[in-house]
């Protein structure tokens, strides 16, 4: 699934994660990007965060003359559309030999119904199974097209496999609450309930899933994607995405 490559001269991959004051998710995310090194030799690979934690986008850029800017985020919202995009234009207007090609988030993407998959496994579901409801979890956007995403991508995990449900629920700022769809499943007679956090990193979000979901009678919460093979894959294929429109506007 994981492709190498063994050219050097690359441009640098930036990839900004949103930042907790919770050590776990650093390290969740100093993982991913650790097995993507591992992954791409050679490539300067940095972490920048929005927030709670060091470094800062501009100075995760300091001393470059380009960079690929990756949003290590799992849905298209305020933060990739706005806060990012400020932010690297107030770096190029200090330094405008600066080039930087900016990639898109991480979802949606195929390989993360496989990420879900392979982290349910590991809690001991048989992915599929037809007497299981699965209750995918967003942190969840004031953004209503970020929260569709995840709606469009629960239908589409439905379609893919027979379970006996796969629906949409979110840790903050819409709704379901996971607690809430949780306990409308067993009102409804699934057999059995279970939660698939949407979360790239453990925090304060996949704590209170956690919590308030067995508390609502969940049977099972997944771990959260953290360093899954199929995120290092995908991080690979954003990152080369962005090279190649940027090489196409440059030649252009």
């Amino acid at each position: 699934m994981i492709m190498q490559s063994r050219t050097t001269d690359r441009p640098p991959l930036i990839a900004v994660a949103h930042g907790s004051r919770d050590p776990r998710a650093a390290a969740a995310v100093e993982a991913l990007l650790h097995a993507v090194r591992l992954a791409e030799p050679g490539l300067d690979v940095r972490t920048a965060y929005l927030d709670h934690a060091p470094p800062s986008l501009p100075q995760a850029l300091s001393g470059l003359d380009q960079a690929v800017v990756l949003p290590l985020l799992l849905t298209a919202a305020y933060h990739s559309r706005v806060d990012i995009p400020a932010a690297l234009r107030e770096t190029s207007a200090r330094r405008p030999r600066l080039h930087i090609a900016y990639g898109d988030t991480l979802g949606p993407h195929p390989l993360l119904i496989a990420a879900l998959e392979r982290r349910l496994t590991e809690a001991g579901v048989t992915p599929g199974d037809p007497e299981t409801a699965v209750v995918l979890v967003s942190a969840g956007s004031s953004d209503a097209r970020a929260n569709a995403v995840i709606t469009r991508m629960a239908r589409e995990w439905a379609r893919a496999r027979p379970w006996w449900s796969v629906t949409a629920a979110f840790a903050s700022a819409a709704s379901p609450t996971p607690a809430q769809e949780v306990v409308r499943l067993i009102r409804t007679g699934a057999p059995k309930v279970v939660v698939a956090p949407y979360l790239l990193a453990p925090g304060h979000f996949s704590d209170k899933v956690e919590r308030d979901t067995l508390e609502a009678g969940a049977s099972v919460v997944a771990g959260v994607l953290g360093p899954a093979p199929e995120l290092v894959a995908i991080v690979q294929e954003r990152y080369g995405q962005a090279v190649r429109r940027s090489t196409a506007v440059a030649t252009a």
